[in-house]
């Protein structure tokens, strides 16, 4: 029997939480309900969900999904968010692939790292999550006088309309999410 236990699959023994439980369901309505995402949600389901304060009274909702499944999340990720966001109401949803994180080798070993699980990537992938389904097209990080570094990261003009008024919460969620400042901007475009 389909049920929205099918929705979400979390590491072994974990039960998922009553947040989770929530959106899991609401993955499962949407895939009932709505004709033109069913056939795409049908083999789709979350790792985890999350509920974060972001900035003032906003809140967003970042849900984790399975590596190996972010592309199949983005062919229909306008859509899904836009449905998630109606069910959510007051919430912006933020869709992040699941990414590890390895430690460095100790010397001597003969054991490589790969690049995609050093703290860079991983870092640099999750910015390109959170903006999505914008494009980033620069970036540039600024030292201030007093030491602290703050990361401009320039997105594509085009989906302003879609990402202008999620600019704060893709911020705190960075923020959240890996500990570093960032600040997003469209590039000035001369006509």
């Amino acid at each position: 029997m389909f049920s929205a236990q099918n929705k979400i699959q979390k590491d072994k023994g974990v039960a998922p939480t009553d947040f989770e439980q929530e959106v899991a369901q609401a993955f499962f309505d949407l895939e009932n309900t709505n004709q033109e995402l069913k056939s795409d949600l049908k083999d789709l389901y979350i790792n985890q969900a999350v509920q974060m304060d972001v900035s003032g009274n906003r809140k967003a909702i970042v849900i984790y999904v399975p590596f190996r499944l972010r592309k199949a999340f983005r062919k229909i990720h306008p859509r899904l968010v836009r449905e998630l966001e109606k069910k959510f109401s007051g919430k912006e949803v933020v869709f992040v692939a699941t990414r590890r994180i390895m430690r460095p080798p100790k010397k001597g070993s003969a054991v490589q790292r790969p690049r995609n699980r050093t703290l860079t990537s991983v870092h640099e992938a999750m910015l390109e999550d959170v903006a999505y389904p914008a494009e980033i097209v620069g970036k540039r990080t600024r030292y201030r006088v007093d030491g602290t570094k703050i990361m401009k990261v320039y997105l594509e003009p085009k989906e302003r309309n879609n990402t202008e008024y999620k600019l704060e919460t893709m911020v705190g969620v960075y923020r959240k999410l890996t500990g570093r400042d960032v600040v997003f901007e469209y590039p000035i475009v001369e006509a």
